[in-house]
Formats: C-alpha cells, sequence, structure tokens
C-alpha cells in the first residue's frame, strides 16, 4: 500500500516564515533574503517526507501567505487597485493580503474568513467583470522544479477551480459562470506547462465539493472537469476532497476522468456507504484515514479494519488503495521533538504533522501483513488505547449530569432585561468600546517570560500588569471610550489562558500552528475533564474598575471557543466537553458579577468552526448543543448584568437566528473586510440582539480615516436601529502597534461623536 498526505505545515519548525516575513515587513531583511528562508523550510519539509517513506508528496502546498491567494495571483484574480500601487510582485501580493497605506496610496487587504470548519483563515478572491482570468504565475512549477532538483519527484497541489469560483467574491453584475470558459482555459494551460516540465500528478483541492451540491452545481462541476480532463495529456489528475463526503454526487464524480480520487473517511460520515456502491477500477482511491486536524494517535486496529470494509464494499484491491490523510497536515504542529517538558506518559498519545508521517509508513506496511496481530509496531500502538492516566474526575461527570433545562435559560426576557440595562449603565447612543485585547508590546511579553521562569516574583509581576492597566485605561479615558476594557495583558492567548486555570489540560512549548499570514496559535490539548481550579480574571478586573468610573468588562473566552480552539478529546463527545467547559466558565462568570463587574463579554469567535459543512447536520450535529452551552454560561446573572460576545472572520450570515437565540444583549461581529454583508441578513431575521458590527480591520496595520468610520456607521443605521447600534473594531488589538492602535481608536471615537451630532 503507497501513502500520500494532502499538504504539509508550511511555518518552520520553529515558525522561521513567520520570523522571516515580520522582517520583511519592517524592512529589516530584503526580498530575497525572504524568499531565501522560505526555500530552506521547502527543503527540510521534502527531506522529512522523503525520509519518512511517503510515496504521494505534495509541492506548491508553501505559502507566504495563504494557497487561496496564491492560486488568485497565479491566474490574475489581482484587483485593479493593488495594481494601481505600481509595487513589486511580491509586495503587492501581502499588499491583498494586509492591506496597504504608504507613499503609494491606500488600500485595505482582501476580506479573509475561515477556512470551511477549520481556525484557519484564507483570503477571499475578488473579481469584478473587466477579471481577465489567465495563467499569468509560475509558483507552482517553480516549486516542482526546486523539489525535482533535490531528488524528489511531487504531485503539484493548488485549489481546484470549482473550489476557486465558488469561494471568490463577484463585485460586478457577473456570476461565476460568465468566468467559467476563462477558468477552463487557465487551468488547461497549466495543465500543459506541467506536461512540459514532465509533472506525474496534479492535486487539484475541492473542498467545495463536500458541501451541499444541488443539481445545478454537480452540473457546474463536471462542466469544469469534463473539459479540463479531456486535455491533462500524461498527467495524472488526483481530485481531493476533505472536511466531509461526496454524497450528493459521488455517482457523477466518480465516473469523471481522474486519476485518482481523494475521498475523507474521517469527516466524511458517509464515505464508507458511497464507496458500496463501487469504485471504478484504474484509478487510485486516496483514502483519507489519519487525521489531519487532530494530533492523537492514530488507533491502528480501526484504520486496517476501515481499510479492510473498503476493499470489501468497493470490490478493489489494497493495492488500488493510498493511505492518506483526512486534509492538509497544515492544522497540525510540526513536529513532537520540540516537546521537551512533556513527560512520555502524556507525549507517547500524540502525534503531529512529522509523527503522522510515520504512521501512515507503519500502517500502510501492517495492512500488508496476513497477521499483524504480534508485530510490535501494532502491539505497541494498541497499548496506548488501554488506558490514559488522569482523564476521569466524577466530580465534574455528576455535576454534567445534573444540569436541568431550566439552566440553559436565562430570565427575564430579553426586552426587559435591555430596558433595566439602558437605564443603569446610561450609556450615549453609538456606544464605543473596543473587543477586549491592547498592544502586547515587548515588554509584556519580556514580563509573562521571566514570570514564568521564575526570574521575577509574583508580586512583580502583578505590579507590572498593574501599571499596565491603568495605563490602558488612562489612555481609554483620554481617547472618550465609554465601555473600558483592561487590556489582558496578562494573557498569552485567549485560550490558553484560560486552559491554564482550569485542570484537564495540557499544553506544549512549541506546538503552533498558522491560523492567518504570520499568526500563529500554539491550542492547547483537552486531556481529561476539565473544572474551574480557582478564580481566573476576577483579580485583574477588580483592579481595573477600582482606576475608572466608568463601566468596565470582564472578558472570558465562551466555551465552545475554548473548545475548537484546543485539541478536543476523542474519547467523549464534543458535547459533553464542552458542557464541562461551559460550567467552569460559569463560575467565573458569577464571580465576576459578585465582585461588581456589570458587563461581562464572553467570546465565541470560533462559534462556526465546528458548524458540519451540510446544513441538513447543522442543528443535529452541532447547534442543538453548541447555542445551549453558550446559554449555560450566562443563565445565572442578573437582569441588570450585561452580557456581551463576540465573532470574528467567518460567514454568519446563514446562521443569524441560532446566534439571536444565543440570548446575548450585545454582539460585536467581523464586518469591515467582509464589506458589512451581515447587515441585510440581521435585519432581513429581525435580531434582537444589540450588535457592533466592526468598523475597521485591527488585522491590518492600515489606519482607518473619521469619514471611512463615518461611511461605515451610516450604512449600518439604514439596517439597525440606532438604539441598538454599537462602535467597536473588528476584533481584538494585541497584535497591532501602540500608535496606530492610539490613532485608529482616536478616529472611531470621533466618527461616533459625529453621528451623535447628526442626531442632535
Amino acid at each position: 500500500m503507497k501513502t500520500a498526505i494532502i499538504g504539509y505545515p508550511r511555518i518552520g519548525e520553529n515558525r522561521e516564515l513567520k520570523f522571516a516575513s515580520e522582517q520583511f515587513f519592517r524592512g529589516e531583511i530584503n526580498e530575497a533574503e525572504l524568499t531565501k528562508a522560505a526555500k530552506e523550510i521547502r527543503r527540510k519539509n521534502l527531506c522529512i517526507q522523503k525520509e519518512a517513506g511517503i510515496d504521494f508528496i505534495s509541492s506548491n502546498d508553501f505559502s507566504f501567505y495563504d494557497n487561496v491567494l496564491d492560486a488568485a495571483v497565479l491566474f490574475n484574480i489581482v484587483p485593479e487597485r493593488y495594481k494601481k500601487l505600481g509595487l513589486g510582485e511580491l509586495e503587492t501580493y501581502f499588499a491583498m493580503a494586509r492591506g496597504y497605506q504608504g507613499n503609494k496610496g491606500d488600500v485595505k487587504a482582501l476580506a479573509m474568513k475561515k477556512w470551511f470548519n477549520t481556525n484557519y483563515h484564507y483570503l477571499v478572491p475578488e473579481i469584478d467583470d473587466t477579471t481577465e482570468i489567465k495563467l499569468v504565475g509560475k509558483k507552482p512549477f517553480a516549486e516542482y522544479l526546486e523539489a525535482k532538483e533535490l531528488g524528489v519527484e511531487t504531485k503539484v497541489a493548488l485549489v481546484g477551480p470549482f473550489t476557486l469560483l465558488n469561494l471568490a467574491k463577484y463585485t460586478g453584475t457577473k456570476k461565476k459562470e460568465d468566468f467559467t470558459d476563462a477558468v477552463i482555459e487557465a487551468y488547461t494551460k497549466l495543465l500543459g506547462y506541467l506536461n512540459e516540465i514532465g509533472a506525474g500528478w496534479v492535486q487539484f483541492d475541492e473542498p467545495y465539493a463536500v458541501k451541499d451540491i444541488d443539481a445545478a452545481e454537480a452540473q457546474f462541476f463536471t462542466q469544469i472537469y469534463t473539459k479540463l480532463l479531456a486535455a491533462k495529456g500524461s498527467v495524472k489528475v488526483l481530485l481531493q476532497t476533505y472536511f466531509g463526503d461526496v454524497r450528493d454526487f459521488y455517482d457523477k464524480l466518480s465516473g469523471l476522468d481522474f486519476n485518482g480520487i481523494g475521498i475523507d473517511f474521517i469527516e466524511g460520515r458517509k464515505s464508507l456507504e458511497l464507496i458500496a456502491k463501487g469504485f471504478p477500477k484504474g484509478k487510485l482511491l486516496f483514502a483519507g484515514l489519519v487525521n489531519g486536524k487532530n494530533i492523537w494517535r492514530n488507533d491502528y486496529r480501526k484504520t486496517l479494519e476501515t481499510i479492510g470494509a473498503i476493499a470489501a464494499k468497493s470490490g478493489i484491491g489494497v493495492e488500488q488503495i493510498v493511505l492518506n490523510t483526512s486534509c492538509s497536515l497544515l492544522h497540525v504542529p510540526n513536529s513532537l521533538k520540540g516537546e521537551k517538558r512533556l513527560t512520555e506518559d502524556y507525549k507517547k498519545h500524540f502525534a503531529f504533522a512529522e509523527e503522522k508521517l510515520t504512521e501512515l509508513s507503519e500502517i500502510a506496511a501492517l495492512a500488508g501483513l496476513n497477521d499483524c496481530s504480534k508485530d510490535a509496531r501494532f502491539t505497541t500502538n494498541q497499548a496506548l488505547f488501554a488506558k490514559r492516566i488522569d482523564t476521569v474526575d466524577e466530580a465534574v461527570k455528576k455535576r454534567v449530569a445534573a444540569i436541568q433545562d431550566a439552566d440553559y435559560t436565562r430570565l427575564p426576557s430579553f426586552e426587559e432585561r435591555e430596558r433595566i440595562q439602558k437605564a443603569k449603565l446610561n450609556l450615549p447612543l453609538f456606544p464605543t468600546t473596543t473587543i477586549g485585547s491592547f498592544p502586547q508590546t515587548t515588554d509584556v511579553k519580556k514580563n509573562r517570560t521571566q514570570f514564568k521562569k521564575g526570574e521575577i516574583t509574583k508580586e512583580q509581576y502583578i505590579a507590572f500588569n498593574e501599571r499596565k492597566i491603568a495605563e490602558c485605561i488612562a489612555l481609554q479615558e483620554e481617547l472618550g471610550l465609554d465601555v473600558i476594557v483592561h487590556g489582558e495583558y496578562e494573557r498569552n492567548d485567549m485560550v490558553e489562558y484560560f486552559g491554564e486555570h482550569l485542570s484537564g489540560y495540557v499544553f506544549t512549548e512549541n506546538a503552533w500552528v498558522q491560523s492567518y499570514g504570520t499568526r500563529c496559535v500554539k491550542p492547547p490539548i483537552i486531556w481529561g475533564d476539565v473544572s474551574r481550579k480557582e478564580a481566573i480574571t476576577v483579580p485583574w478586573s477588580k483592579f481595573a474598575k477600582s482606576c475608572t468610573a466608568k463601566p468596565v468588562k470582564g472578558m472570558l473566552t465562551g466555551p465552545v471557543t475554548i473548545l475548537n480552539w484546543s485539541f478536543p478529546r476523542e474519547d467523549i463527545t464534543l458535547r459533553d466537553s464542552t458542557l464541562q467547559i461551559a460550567l467552569a466558565i460559569r463560575d467565573e462568570v458569577l464571580d465576576l458579577e459578585a465582585n461588581g463587574i456589570d458587563i461581562i463579554q464572553i467570546d465565541e469567535a470560533a462559534l462556526r468552526e465546528k458548524l458540519p459543512l451540510r446544513k441538513s447536520d447543522w442543528y443535529s450535529e452541532y447547534l442543538d448543543w453548541a447555542i445551549p452551552a453558550f446559554r449555560l454560561v450566562h443563565s445565572g446573572v442578573k437582569a441588570e448584568t450585561q452580557i456581551h460576545t463576540h465573532m470574528c472572520y467567518s460567514e454568519f450570515t446563514d446562521i443569524i437566528p441560532a446566534i439571536d437565540a444565543m440570548d446575548a444583549d450585545v454582539i460585536t461581529f467581523e464586518a469591515s473586510r467582509s464589506d458589512l454583508q451581515i447587515l441585510d441578513s440581521l435585519k432581513e431575521h429581525h435580531f434582537k440582539t444589540e450588535v457592533g458590527p466592526g468598523v475597521y480591520d485591527i488585522h491590518s496595520p492600515r489606519i482607518p480615516s473619521v469619514e471611512e468610520i463615518v461611511e461605515a456607521l451610516t450604512k449600518m443605521r439604514a439596517k439597525i436601529d440606532d438604539r441598538k447600534l454599537w462602535v467597536n473594531p473588528d476584533c481584538g488589538l494585541k497584535t497591532r502597534g501602540e500608535s496606530e492602535t492610539k490613532a485608529s481608536l482616536l478616529n472611531l471615537v470621533k466618527a461616533a461623536q459625529c453621528i451623535r451630532g447628526e442626531k442632535g
């Protein structure tokens, strides 16, 4: 049995790409030096995979920022406003990703959205009526030849035409169908070049194929690939799907002239059932059986049983099956080699990207044996699943079992709470606030590091943070913000910080995963049953409250986001794990309220991330427990306590009723990069919750003008009642610089004051 992976992490073993890119942005290194650092990362990745014996290794899975952006640039989908800047090729690329503000102009970045049901973000290609889609780039060919020079034959991987056209934003009168011929011609030309340079395989990633596909979409897919496959020449084409199954058009898909079809057997609930219809002879089945999203060791027994079931149900031999990852390994850390503090009792249960390569090789070898039950690779693996230490807490289990239906309902009604809260807080129209965090400067990070290493005392650590909080509050009062935050200087990450104060978690040193561009996160691991060990945020919020007469928000991360931005357990359900976390955060909410905090924000930035890609599965598999879990957190507070929540960089328009059912008092959304598209949905669904659509993009260094923010607020007022509209940035400010943060927030406050002036 041969082995394959869809893609490999590209940030480098020690985040080399992040640091090199940020040096380039600051002008500390030039383009040649950045390119050299990227080439070295690619070389190491290829060598690791080759040494592990992987048969189908991908090239072109590397990106400076995002693979969808790479595809857009490759096919000339570059809006005119970026071309007019007159920048170099790489600088134009980064302007599309990050925005640009300088002597050559001022442009916003492209919209950014979550990549299907993950915490990775992609840049949304923007197509207008003048866009001329054609092959103009060389990246896939250059990286294939680069790998070949290193002695590694690769399959060239890139986003497929069906997914590319479906993810794009159309700003003119033309729709995706109007660009079909141009896209087919561009991809056909790409296949021609691959033939010329001697490439053996090309992998077209089509995750959009696992969404709800109606007859028209299936026909659109068939139209594209019928013509494209007719021109493939000697290059073999792998259709790679992931994040679900292709139940809506498996028959059509399998009948097309692909040389290989990649199917996800981890998240694809019906994949085995589909394979039972039969699989075409002469094609390779790339079976996604090693989880590309989670970090737990693969259970070899279950995987070998699934391989046997695939062969039996489909009628194909094992030699026709390629053992594959379920999705790109982009979503897991690089290697366990960097984990020095975790004991073997814990570490032996984990497999990061490099360890998954070993799993693929071992499973493939075991699949070729008549009896693997006594093979050391198999017995060692199975011993891991006999028992894990420190996982069960009976008190936590009893508390979850004791939850009643009434615990999910907050009283009195939203309308009554809204009246009570407006009277108590006495905020102006269009109240201004931020999402929570302020810039994490070098001195803040140093203070935290020194405390963790024992180089300073707890008293010194607290004194430093209290000084920063006092300065942050003074700044907000100077700027004129109405609702104050404490800045979150004590927090390394909005999930990891809470995990450190909860039982049931383990933490890594170097398990970084790319979220977008240079932004990397280090998800904690939910190891066992979760409960709160101590008050987490109460002391910081109490101190902040003592520094100002203005309302101070207590800042928490919600249970669904904590789960979705952690590596979850696989031995209990996601629902039960989330309810455990919800009870822990509920305890914190009630403690904040008891200590005089009148506004509490419970962020659910990742609410959508585990939402099934098919609408028919939304409630039965996710929303029926995710929304109640959030309500459980805040259902015990008094009517006058105002509950906020925040969501960012995802598509929320189709789940607005579910969001309203969270029964928060105020919700803030990312909105600026998506051109406030969410406003129509809020109005259409008579959204009752008070709302703050973000008025500027915090993931870009550019500073929005007062006029720009006033224009955004004017658009909002056309769709949202003035009495329900809040003014805030898109997201937290921890990644931004101090000067740009101050300038942006000052313009935000001025814009709100302008709008209030219009009201007289």
